[in-house]
């Protein structure tokens, strides 16, 4: 086997690509390289709140979904759900589909509440719609 006959995965916030328009480039050099761009929030707000980094950081993981379609590196989006209301995937839905409708189906992703996850998003003040357990993640989420 030869290193063509694999898939290779990058997952990443999309932030250095963004911001740096040559990582794109670099990356459309793999042609067996798939990019998910896991987004932080729906929005400016929800971005800022998540991460605590300023609003402007989610249009710069938009503008990675741009630069790697700009220099065709297989890319999708993907979001964890389960803070956010179901209009605000609405909105994403739209956002997304006008860069290409191919996004509009993002990959989905939902919380796993981990001891340490939950002691976090109580420190932080963060509450979440929905969440599994460890012992309780549905199959089709593993």
């Amino acid at each position: 086997m030869s290193s063509t006959d694999f898939l290779f995965i990058l997952e990443t916030n999309g932030i250095p690509i963004g911001n740096d328009e040559s990582y794109a480039k670099e990356l459309s050099r793999f042609p067996n390289l798939y990019v998910r761009v896991n987004l932080k929030g729906t929005c400016e707000e929800e971005f800022s709140r998540l991460t605590g980094a300023v609003p402007e950081g989610f249009q710069i993981q938009i503008n990675a979904l741009e630069n790697l379609m700009k220099h065709r590196v297989n890319v999708h989006p993907a979001r964890m759900i389960s803070f956010i209301p179901e209009e605000n995937i609405r909105a994403l839905k739209k956002r997304l589909k006008a860069i290409n409708p191919a996004f509009e189906d993002f990959e989905v992703e939902e919380l796993i509440l981990y001891p340490s996850v939950e002691e976090r998003l109580e420190r932080l003040k963060v509450s979440y719609i929905t969440g599994y357990t460890p012992e309780n993640i549905p199959a089709e989420q593993i």
